[in-house]
C-alpha cells in the first residue's frame, strides 16, 4: 500500500504540473512563443528568460508551455480516437464471434504486426504532417492494441451468468452489450489508456523530432529537441529542457499507470 500511495502522489504531482503548464500555455505564456528576437539570441537562463532563449531569441519556457498544450491535446485526442474505434471493433468481434470475429481479427492482426511508429509514418505520408494527420495516423496505429484487449475481455464475459440472465429476460443483444459487457471493460481500458497516453506522447515527440510532426514554427517538445542539435555545444539548455519535459511526463504517466494496475487488476492486489 505504501508503494501504491507513493506512485499516486509522485505520478499525480508530475502530471498535475504538466497539465497545469499545458492549460496555462494554451491561454498565456511569459513571452510570445513565436516572436523572434535576435538581440536575445541564445541567451542563457537568467532573470529575463528563466530557461534561456533559442537560436531565434524565442523564450524557451514560453515555447515549452505552448508545446505542452499541443502535445497534451494531440495525445488525448489520439487516445480517445484509438479507444473509441478499438472498443467498437473489440466489442463486435468478441461478442459476435464466428466469421465476423475471424475477419475483424485477421485485419486487426495484420495491422498489429507493424510497429505503431512505422505504421504512423506510412499513414502520415498520406494524411500530411499536421496535428490532424498525427491524430489520425497514431489513432489508427494504436487501435489494434485496444481491439485485442477489449475482445479478450468480452470473450471472458460473454458466457457469464449475468449476461445469460440478460438474454433470458428478453433484452436485446445491443442492450446486453452496452449495459452489462461494456461497463466491465472499463477497468482494463483505463489501465491501457494510461499506458497508451505515454506511448502516444513518445511517438508524437519522435515524429516531431524526425520532422513529421506539427510543422514549425509551432513548438512541440520533439521539434524543439531536433532544433537544438546544431547548437547543443554552445546552448546545452536547448536540449536539456525539452528532454526533461518528455522524460518527467513519461515517468508520471508510468507511475500512475502502475498505481491504476495495482488498484484495478485483482491479481496485483495481493502484492500491493
Amino acid at each position: 500500500m505504501k508503494r501504491l500511495s507513493l506512485n499516486v502522489v509522485l505520478g499525480g504531482a508530475i502530471i498535475g504540473i504538466v497539465i497545469a503548464g499545458a492549460v496555462l500555455g494554451a491561454v498565456w505564456t511569459p513571452y510570445d512563443p513565436l516572436k523572434i528576437n535576435f538581440v536575445a539570441r541564445l541567451a542563457p537562463p537568467g532573470a529575463a528568460h528563466w530557461l534561456g532563449t533559442d537560436e531565434f531569441g524565442r523564450d524557451v519556457l514560453s515555447r515549452l508551455m505552448a508545446a505542452a498544450a499541443t502535445s497534451m491535446l494531440i495525445s488525448l485526442s489520439t487516445v480517445a480516437a484509438a479507444g473509441l474505434l478499438g472498443t467498437a471493433v473489440g466489442l463486435v468481434s468478441g461478442y459476435a464471434r464466428g466469421w465476423t470475429d475471424r475477419i475483424l481479427m485477421a485485419f486487426n492482426d495484420a495491422l498489429l504486426a507493424f510497429p505503431a511508429i512505422l505504421l504512423a509514418l506510412g499513414l502520415l505520408t498520406v494524411a500530411g504532417a499536421n496535428s490532424s494527420g498525427i491524430i489520425v495516423a497514431l489513432g489508427l496505429a494504436y487501435t489494434p492494441s485496444v481491439a485485442r484487449i477489449v475482445r479478450g475481455t468480452v470473450l471472458s464475459l460473454r458466457e457469464r451468468e449475468f449476461v445469460e440472465a440478460s438474454r433470458v429476460m428478453g433484452n436485446s443483444e445491443f442492450y446486453t452489450v452496452l449495459r452489462h459487457i461494456l461497463p466491465n471493460c472499463v477497468g482494463p481500458m483505463t489501465v491501457l489508456a494510461t499506458s497508451m497516453f505515454g506511448w502516444v506522447l513518445l511517438a508524437e515527440s519522435a515524429l516531431s523530432f524526425l520532422g513529421l510532426g506539427v510543422p514549425p514554427p509551432a513548438p512541440t517538445w520533439g521539434n524543439m529537441l531536433a532544433g537544438s542539435r546544431p547548437f547543443i555545444a554552445q546552448a546545452v539548455w536547448l536540449g536539456i529542457f525539452p528532454g526533461l519535459c518528455i522524460s518527467l511526463t513519461l515517468l508520471g504517466i508510468n507511475l500512475l499507470g502502475d498505481a491504476l494496475r495495482d488498484r484495478l487488476d485483482p491479481r496485483m492486489r495481493g502484492a500491493s
